[in-house]
């Protein structure tokens, strides 16, 4: 069954959507008058029933209610630099699969991108589409939520997490297993280039303390992906599903 995440919450029946996940239905995925599908909005999920489309939308009957999946039991705020290309979208995407409760995009030193005003939001509203897209394929029904770029040296004050932990060289990666459970962890990864020796400093003035994952020198990209899975399988929900 099709699985759509809706932007309308999913409280009255017949429910009308418009706009781009109407024409994802049609247009893309062939969806035709009877057809079923499954819908969520971040705290309900339930079947439906494809009643009818026309040019601007689609309108379906809401069925059988269908219990929510648990969010991992592990919160992780994700300070991402923000990196060129595509890149970023494999990050969110990846970090959605594996869990990530929040994401931040940064400004660093020795990042190459920066984005202002009408381009930053609509940099932002993509990265969401993006996290909302990658709930839509690994059936997860709580929403990360993908916050407004800002400096790394922001971030690093206004964060809140029980552990902080900077992907730089520092205290191997695998002696956290041993550490007591934590509820809420904030990561922050570097771009390309890597963070600056100043900002690693300003990190672990703020109680980010440095990390490594192994020998080899990860790709900003593939970095989070490694951290959460390790952080998932020691105290999140990786270990734990039947």
């Amino acid at each position: 069954m099709k699985r759509f995440f809706s932007p309308q919450p999913l409280t009255e029946t017949p429910l009308r959507l418009e706009g781009q996940i109407a024409r994802h239905m049609i247009q893309v995925m062939r969806l035709r008058p009877g057809d079923e599908v499954e819908l969520f909005d971040g705290q309900h999920r339930c079947v439906a029933q494809l009643l009818e489309a026309d040019k601007r939308g689609v309108t379906l009957t809401l069925g059988a209610a269908l219990p929510l999946k648990p969010a991992s039991p592990l919160s992780v705020h994700l300070g991402q630099v923000i990196s060129k290309g595509d890149r970023m979208d494999y990050a969110i995407q990846k970090a959605t699969e594996l869990g990530v409760t929040e994401i931040t995009p940064l400004y660093s030193l020795h990042g190459d991108v920066r984005l202002k005003g009408e381009r930053a939001e609509k940099k932002r509203q993509h990265w969401q589409q993006v996290a909302l897209s990658a709930c839509e394929q690994c059936g997860r029904d709580d929403l990360p939520v993908v916050h407004p770029a800002v400096p790394l040296e922001q971030w690093l004050s206004a964060v809140s997490a029980s552990l902080r932990l900077v992907m730089h060289p520092g205290q191997s990666m695998t002696q956290w297993a041993r550490a007591d459970s934590p509820t809420s962890v904030a990561v922050l990864v570097g771009p390309e280039g890597g963070l600056a020796d100043s900002e690693v400093e300003q990190a672990q003035a703020q109680l980010f303390q440095p990390v490594t994952v192994g020998p080899r020198i990860l790709r900003t990209e593939t970095a989070p992906v490694v951290m959460l899975t390790l952080l998932q399988s020691w105290w999140g929900d990786l270990a734990d599903h039947e």
